[in-house]
């Protein structure tokens, strides 16, 4: 052990001048939640603990491994899906106790939704006028309200002039972006994508992401994307990373004074203090079984154990 490791006073001190209790604040709230499926009496864990906090305002990317419990998340986090254990809460709102009235209230007006494929975003019958209209009409707006609402939406995302169109006369980009006018329309506190520009060209996903941004930007919409878009990831400002139904890391970027812009790496400390090592860094050092740690004034060691490892199968072999 370190010399310069603090002693117990020290750590005593520390932890008593904690800072707010998690999630105070946070638009998004998510602490130790667990989502099991029950399928021919096999249980399948999707997600299982999982922490996230997402202020209001933010624009975060949401990446992970088929499996990991991305969408599983974000069915949690628009009301389409109930938690099986934890806290999960969006403004407020608490998913894990919302009886079924309130959450048809809370898909209708609080959260927004867009799907990866197109056909799900819109009825194909309706212009996409009327489509953007349709979730204020439910809400109870008046005519007046829903047309000019959706003519500004439309407007402002740059698709105008398909107002009377139908969704089979728009590209793909085009319907997206009204789809996204769509999942605002009722001026939702959350709005939600699922690979939203998944089934697109890299030209018209930067058209559909910038929309989206717009939307963050010029509403106050906080946004949770879904994606394996590297433009996407590469252009928001947190990137958070969901590994076996937990959020194992993130990264963030900042841009400086000359429009340039870097990214930190962090691993996210749970609330219970477990940490999931990048698979990268595990792998260089050959990190198996246990890690060895040492305390020290600011920060904490991680080595691998010297009695694993290639190196350790290594000498047993040789005797």
């Amino acid at each position: 052990m370190s010399t310069n490791a603090p002693d117990l006073a020290e750590l005593e001190r520390r932890a008593a001048e904690r800072g707010p209790v998690y999630g105070e604040g946070a638009h998004i709230v998510c602490d130790n939640l667990v989502r099991i499926y029950k399928t021919d009496g096999i249980e399948v864990v999707a997600l299982q603990g999982l922490d996230l906090l997402v202020d209001a305002g933010e624009l975060v990317a949401i990446v992970g491994a088929s499996g990991s419990g991305k969408s599983t998340l974000l069915n949690i986090l628009s009301g389409l899906d109930v938690p099986t254990a934890g806290v999960a809460r969006v403004a407020g709102s608490d998913l894990l106790t919302m009886a079924a009235r309130e959450r048809l209230r809370f898909r209708r007006e609080q959260v927004g939704f867009i799907w990866q494929q197109t056909s799900r975003n819109l009825l194909p019958y309706l212009t996409a006028e009327q489509n953007v209209e349709l979730p204020m009409r439910f809400a109870g707006r008046s005519r007046r309200e829903r047309a000019t609402r959706a003519a500004e939406l439309l407007g402002m995302l740059g698709v105008g002039d398909c107002a009377g169109r139908r969704p089979q006369e728009l590209s793909g980009g085009q319907q997206q972006r009204i789809a996204i006018a769509v999942a605002v329309a009722n001026e939702p506190h959350v709005v939600l994508a699922d690979e939203p520009t998944g089934e697109l060209d890299t030209a018209t996903a930067t058209e559909v992401f910038a929309a989206l941004r717009r939307v963050n930007e010029e509403l106050g919409t906080t946004a949770v994307v879904v994606t394996h878009d590297a433009q996407v990831t590469e252009r928001v400002d947190r990137t958070i990373g969901i590994r076996d139904g937990r959020t194992s890391s993130e990264v963030r970027r900042r841009s400086a004074d000359d429009g340039t812009r870097t990214a930190e790496e962090y691993a996210v400390l749970d609330r219970v203090g477990r940490v999931q090592l990048p698979k990268a860094f595990t792998q260089a050092l050959d990190m198996r079984d246990r890690v060895r740690l040492n305390l020290e004034t600011d920060h904490v060691g991680v080595w691998p154990d010297r009695k694993t490892g290639r190196k350790a199968d290594r000498e047993e072999s040789d005797d």
